[in-house]
């Protein structure tokens, strides 16, 4: 993985002592520096998207750089591209924001969490302003977080009703939720705001600097319901104290676009619940995979099994 890394940042006109490994998650993201200034050169992880998807991932995000968005902006290499293919790898490089993440793993590392809160409603609703007044390009591709992206029998991130930690009665809960949540999202959604949303929204991919917020990680950004940002971000903290005052002060942010409907959000912290154990289906066998499938039915049961018992 290193000498694809130096190949990959040559590209850009980077030698190998001028990157440093950064992080391993879906991708791996390396440090690049030189007098130009620090950037996240990216080695995406193999077949997860296409390399028009990956452009048209950029290209959204120079339009909300363009919009006075803070986010990381795209560079194209010195062939002009946006995005290199290196020994059947994707590679992109995009500015390196400073900040460190609000939290991590459903903690947030802050003093003032309803302010934050807050202030990441008003973050996700000018997102969702910018995005709406950039007209994307011919050939736009994007996945959708729709009814089929979340509900139908090929989900985006898998069939959560066939993970391999479920008993029997456990998936059928799953199941029986998933028909509930079909027909109800069915009724409603073309009255719901649909667009482009970032669709991670989590405490690791929202980063703090002298006190602004900025986000990162559009890897799953794409066509959906806004009420899905909110619902990302929320559902990590449904069991804390300050539940309640977090989601207030969230929904007050956001309400300088529009007010959100509390059913509506309630289905959707549903929804996005039940991504997660189809997520980790093919994760399974990486460190720390079973215990994050176990917490992924931990959390979607509950919420599933109140989703069934509210008429």
């Amino acid at each position: 993985m290193e000498a694809l890394a130096h190949q990959a940042a040559r590209l850009w006109g980077f030698a190998p002592g001028q990157i440093t490994l950064a992080a391993r998650r879906e991708n791996v993201v390396w440090r690049a520096e030189d007098a130009r200034g620090a950037f996240a050169l990216r080695l995406h992880r193999f077949g997860y998207r296409s390399d028009t998807e990956l452009i048209s991932e950029l290209q959204w995000m120079e339009s909300l750089v363009q919009g006075g968005l803070n986010v990381p902006r795209p560079l194209p290499s010195h062939s002009g591209r946006l995005v290199e293919e290196v020994d059947g790898t994707l590679v992109d490089l995009l500015t390196w924001l400073p900040g460190t993440p609000i939290g991590r793993q459903g903690e947030l590392d802050v003093a003032d969490r309803t302010g934050l809160c807050r202030d990441l409603g008003a973050l996700l609703a000018r997102l969702h302003g910018i995005s709406d007044d950039w007209a994307p390009r011919p050939g736009f591709t994007r996945p959708a977080w729709d009814r089929a992206g979340l509900l139908g029998d090929a989900p985006l991130w898998g069939p959560f009703w066939d993970n391999p930690g479920l008993t029997a009665p456990q998936r059928a809960t799953l199941l029986a939720a998933r028909v509930k949540a079909d027909a109800h999202l069915a009724g409603i959604e073309g009255a719901l705001d649909y667009g482009l949303i970032h669709a991670d929204a989590l405490s690791e991919n929202i980063l703090i600097h002298e006190g602004a917020l900025s986000l990162i990680d559009f890897d799953d950004g794409g066509w959906g319901v806004r009420d899905f940002d909110l619902a990302t971000f929320l559902m990590r903290f449904l069991t804390a104290p300050d539940y309640p005052q977090m989601r207030a002060a969230l929904l007050e942010g956001y309400a300088r676009r529009r007010a959100v409907d509390p059913a509506t959000l309630d289905l959707f912290i549903l929804l996005r619940a039940l991504t997660y154990p189809g997520w980790i289906i093919p994760r399974l066998s990486e460190p720390g995979g079973e215990e994050r499938s176990a917490r992924a039915i931990r959390t979607a049961l509950p919420l599933a099994e109140a989703y069934l018992a509210n008429r």
